[in-house]
């Protein structure tokens, strides 16, 4: 899993996390969160502000 799978991302972390709000969330924990995922295998400088939106926006989306 990449940065760039942003929907995989937002639904593993919906499983991982079913209890936590995503729009109350920092970017610093979510870059850690996304960090952490089993199968994720990026670098981690190559997340950015845009990308960490779009994750969470995914999330939202799939927590409702």
């Amino acid at each position: 899993m990449k940065w760039t799978d942003i929907q995989h991302i937002a639904e593993e972390l919906n499983d991982k996390f079913p209890d936590i709000d995503p729009k109350t969330i920092r970017f610093t924990d979510l870059h850690r969160w996304v960090m952490e995922l089993d199968g994720f295998d990026d670098d981690a400088n190559r997340s950015g502000e845009k990308i960490l939106e779009a994750i969470q926006a995914a999330w939202i989306e799939e927590a409702e």
